[in-house]
């Protein structure tokens, strides 16, 4: 496998959505992630994924149709939201809310949890997503010591913040991200937050990282299904 993930740093594979500008030794490494990571097959064969943000909120995706349960227990909140139509259904206290301007913020609102909170989860495997600007910045070392490629995302006008920017450390001798530096804006200099990826572990026939470090703590109780109750996405 490592030899296999060697020739991708130069060799990008075909069936991926082409970053714009082209950089090839960037998409490349990209290529050689989503391998470790466990291969696009894999990942487009997934069905439901579930996971809790950092203690803060429990999300389920139903991948093949777009709809998210997004559950916030502090704000005894519920939001049924489909990431493509922002159509859906919003419970407080148990309760429906059904006015139309409560129903607007709330689907616009859980779009964007689903945007953020999956991207804290699976960002390796979006690393070729149409829009996204990848650029090779060399060989460096990250703050763990690792030996590592260093790219450069940028975002071409989609997402919900395209002015982002991020520093993606993939380790030379096994493809996985490492470390990511997050900066608010493409010109700034200095990172807002820096954060390890560590412990990977199987999720059914894909690898996910759990730990983002001490400052941010575990994204836990992460599941790969294929099946799940009937209107879990459409009722309380």
């Amino acid at each position: 496998m490592k030899n296999f993930l060697a020739v991708l740093l130069f060799f990008p594979l075909a069936g991926f959505a082409q970053t714009t500008p082209a950089d090839p030794k960037a998409a490349g490494v990209a290529d050689s992630v989503i391998m470790a990571m466990g291969g696009k097959q894999n990942w487009d064969n997934v069905h439901f994924l579930t996971w809790n943000f950092f203690g803060r909120r429990t999300l389920w995706w139903d991948k093949w149709t777009g709809d998210v349960r997004i559950e916030i227990p502090a704000k005894n909140l519920v939001i049924l939201t489909n990431i493509n139509t922002h159509q859906g259904h919003v419970y407080r206290n148990k309760s429906e809310l059904l006015q139309p301007d409560s129903i607007l913020y709330f689907m616009d609102r859980g779009y964007k949890i689903w945007a953020n909170d999956s991207y804290w989860l699976i960002m390796p495997f979006k690393l070729k997503d149409p829009g996204v600007n990848l650029s090779y910045k060399g060989i460096v070392n990250d703050s763990l010591g690792n030996s590592c490629y260093l790219v450069e995302l940028t975002f071409n006008k989609v997402g919900v913040t395209p002015e982002n920017k991020y520093h993606i450390y993939v380790n030379r001798k096994n493809y996985q991200v490492t470390w990511w530096d997050y900066f608010a804006k493409s010109t700034d200099e200095k990172p807002s937050v820096s954060n390890p990826w560590k412990n990977y572990q199987p999720f059914g026939n894909i690898l996910l990282s759990d730990d983002r470090g001490e400052s941010e703590g575990k994204i836990s109780a992460i599941a790969v299904s294929d099946q799940m109750p009937p209107h879990f996405f459409d009722r309380l």
